[in-house]
């Protein structure tokens, strides 16, 4: 008969971390939020190599945010369960929401800007 060991406490924590908790919505809206509020301060910038790159950089700091707060979390800065791959997760599919909507609205406000570029002011001339 094969003897079992206890499991470890990465694995009670997993127990104790489900995929789909208030916790993990949180991580989400968090780093939807960073993402979004730096890149438009990035939009704002007057380098053009900044303002091309807002997306990406909203992003990077969103993810640098996310793994600080596992990393503190891991080593016990503060006082949680530890560092948590689903935490981790959740923090990547909020960068990506945000990433998706920046870029759509990226995209719809240049197609706005060639349709209205597109105008002749004379067509609608009412002399």
């Amino acid at each position: 008969m094969r003897e079992t060991s206890p499991p470890s406490a990465r694995a009670r924590m997993e127990e104790r971390d489900p995929w789909l908790a208030v916790d993990k919505l949180e991580h989400v809206i968090a780093c939807f939020f960073i993402s979004v509020f730096v890149a438009a301060l990035a939009r704002r910038s007057k380098r053009p190599f900044i303002r091309q790159r807002s997306v990406l950089l909203g992003s990077l700091a969103a993810l640098a945010a996310g793994s600080a707060k596992e990393t503190c979390d891991d080593i016990g800065l503060w006082n949680s369960a530890g560092g948590s791959f689903r935490d981790a997760v959740a923090d990547a599919l909020g960068v990506a929401l945000a990433a998706a909507v920046l870029s759509l609205s990226e995209i719809l406000s240049q197609s706005a800007r060639r349709r209205s570029s597109d105008l002749d002011p004379k067509e609608f001339s009412l002399v």
